[in-house]
């Protein structure tokens, strides 16, 4: 490449960005920029560039490449800012969806193409591989999403229930939980065994509350068309035409996950969510999720789709959590590997 050349790609790469957001609306722009400009510094600290604006006339300085995903983020949050206020949980979550690493920014085409509706919202599925899990979820049978919490794979699995329940694809959604400990006793809790795993299963009822409203989930839970199953409750049944959410499944034992799996029946859709780095079996116990990846990855019909830090939607500091804990469990593996070969 000759000086010229490469020089021009250098002016090319820092060349301002200059755009308008239309329609020129006080109130959407002051949401978008956050109370002192918040939400801006947010998104120019986290992409190593500067936003200029005066009224809805914004200038992004900084990498060209950059300065583009910067004014996509700008432009999503303000189409956004029409149905609600942005917070910066929002920004964060478009700028993970976003990310530098992450493959570009999607068109609003390929946005409505994933989208799950809901009576009370809209789901957009953020980035590039929950987008691969909705299309799957959607598409397939029986699907896995596994990795850490965070990644919005329970999330988007309860979306994509009430959506095949509003779209009378099935007749019942089935929320499923194993009766494992993780620290606390079962047996304290007051109730049946049902009655004690349901704050366990609060993140769904959340999501559901978010989706249907309280009123709805509630009459829905009374006409068992909602159901909550510990997973001890599983056997001997088969479940057709439902939506069944196995979630916390690093918990399932190899017998409890063939056991589940074998329940489906037809015109159901399962979605089982997990993550192998937070199992509470009792030593000796191998995780059923484990398991399942090892024995039914080329099964057809069957999808996997796999999460790590970089697609997780909560602080920021929940990603670098993540990738910490990670580091130290291969850094203890390497160890205890070594520590074996000398023994040998």
């Amino acid at each position: 490449m000759s000086k010229q050349s490469n020089k021009s790609l250098k002016t090319e790469q820092r060349k301002n960005l200059t755009f308008n957001l239309t329609p020129n609306h006080p109130r959407r722009l002051a949401s978008l920029c956050g109370l002192a400009n918040t939400h801006l510094i947010q998104i120019e600290e986290r992409l190593d560039i500067k936003i200029l604006n005066r009224g809805n006339g914004f200038e992004i300085v900084g990498d060209f490449t950059t300065a583009k995903i910067a004014k996509k983020i700008l432009e999503r949050l303000y189409v956004e800012s029409e149905q609600s206020e942005i917070t910066p949980d929002m920004v964060h979550i478009n700028l993970q969806a976003s990310s530098i690493e992450a493959t570009p920014v999607n068109t609003h085409e390929e946005d409505h193409l994933y989208t799950l509706r809901t009576p009370r919202m809209q789901v957009k599925p953020r980035g590039p591989n929950q987008q691969k899990y909705v299309h799957q979820v959607l598409t397939n049978d029986i699907n896995f999403g596994v990795g850490p919490a965070g990644t919005g794979k329970t999330y988007l699995a309860v979306a994509a229930a009430v959506q095949s329940l509003q779209k009378e694809e099935v007749q019942k959604i089935l929320l499923v939980r194993p009766a494992v400990e993780a620290g606390e006793k079962l047996g304290f809790l007051p109730g049946d065994l049902s009655q004690k795993v349901d704050p366990y299963l609060r993140p769904l009822y959340d999501a559901l509350y978010e989706m249907l409203g309280f009123e709805k989930v509630d009459r829905l839970l009374e006409k068992n068309i909602i159901e909550i199953a510990p997973l001890a409750f599983m056997r001997g049944r088969t479940l057709s035409n439902a939506y069944i959410i196995l979630d916390e499944s690093q918990n399932c034992t190899e017998e409890q996950m063939k056991m589940f799996l074998t329940r489906i029946g037809f015109g159901s859709t399962a979605v089982i969510t997990g993550d192998p780095s937070q199992i509470d079996l009792q030593r000796g116990q191998r995780s059923g999720l484990r398991h399942a990846i090892d024995v039914l990855d080329n099964v057809e019909g069957i999808s996997f789709t796999f999460f790590d830090s970089k697609d997780v939607v909560r602080h920021p500091l929940v990603q670098r959590i993540v990738d910490a804990y990670d580091k130290s469990e291969k850094q203890l593996k390497f160890k205890e590997q070594a520590e074996k070969s000398h023994n040998e």
